[in-house]
């Protein structure tokens, strides 16, 4: 089905041509010098095409010769006032053709933003109504110690607490223990923040990963895998292992890899004995060879002495 036919089939009914104005039409030259005057030396081209906007209106197109604009043309827009016969200039702009090269749709930073494209020095500014936050506690709330009413609100608040707990904890004990704990934050992660942090690293290094699917066991029984704290050690840990491909990553308990602790255990190379050195016996050398050797002969005792000195 071609573009011109409508959604039942039938041919669409073309607009009618409008038929451009005589005087606006002739005003060719009025158009080249608006174009000239408006662009660089040398760069508008020859007339390509005349278009009627409406009654007395005419747009001419002329050839782009702008390096770097291939396919683009200045359209310059002329036009009288009724029963006139002066053509006035409208406006002059520079309008991509069928075949021109476009730049691409831009896209806000935000989208654009990709893991590891931030390097030293760079910011990342984060939104007021950021759906992976919420506000913390930072203690602006409490007052200050040198406060005239600190001591009075102070005392009014423990009394109050008091009639609901036997022990009243202090407010600076409060105060320190949440910033211990790490909650005197303008902002925290919210619910929302948590679940799209454990969707993007299951899916980076979760179940469904060919190396999981390849493992001999899971990280939840390895002895590599340091537990993350808060609702997230539920399903996630870090990966301590250096021979493992999610070294110092966080990892879903149910991933795996070949470099499970408890996958292949190799036993100990057996160590030989060292030697042993018997100082304290003594060994037998013969001063002559065994008789039955071969070697040698034993002496005739049958020759007699020659006298010989």
């Amino acid at each position: 089905m071609s573009a011109a036919t409508t959604r039942s089939g039938s041919p669409r009914t073309p607009r009618a041509t409008r038929t451009p104005d005589r005087l606006c039409a002739e005003a060719v030259d009025l158009a080249r010098e608006a174009a000239e005057e408006a662009a660089a030396p040398g760069v508008v081209g020859a007339h390509v095409d005349m278009v009627a906007e409406g009654d007395r209106v005419v747009t001419h197109y002329f050839e782009s010769k702008e390096p770097g604009y291939r396919g683009w043309r200045w359209a310059v827009t002329v036009t009288r006032a009724s029963r006139a016969k002066n053509v006035t200039l409208d406006e002059t702009v520079l309008l991509p053709g069928s075949d021109a090269l476009l730049a691409p749709e831009w896209v806000p930073w935000s989208e654009r933003l990709r893991p590891g494209d931030m390097g030293p020095g760079d910011l990342l500014p984060t939104e007021q109504d950021d759906l992976r936050l919420e506000p913390g506690y930072t203690g602006e709330d409490a007052p200050p110690p040198n406060s005239v009413l600190s001591e009075e609100l102070e005392e009014h608040l423990d009394t109050e607490d008091a009639e609901i707990v036997t022990r009243t904890p202090a407010r600076g004990t409060v105060a320190a223990v949440a910033e211990e704990l790490g909650m005197r934050r303008a902002r925290v992660l919210s619910r929302y923040g948590l679940h799209v942090a454990a969707d993007r690293w299951d899916e980076a290094f979760g179940a469904a990963t060919p190396m999981a699917q390849a493992a001999p066991a899971s990280c939840e029984s390895c002895a590599f895998l340091v537990p993350l704290a808060g609702s997230l050690k539920q399903a996630f840990g870090v990966c301590a292992n250096e021979f493992s491909p999610a070294d110092g990553r966080v990892v879903s308990l149910a991933y795996g890899c070949g470099g499970h602790s408890e996958a292949a255990i190799m036993p100990k190379p057996p160590r030989p004995a060292p030697p042993v050195f018997d100082s304290t016996a003594v060994d037998a050398f013969p001063l002559r060879p065994a008789k039955d050797s071969g070697s040698t002969t034993e002496p005739d005792d049958s020759f007699e002495d020659l006298g010989h000195s």
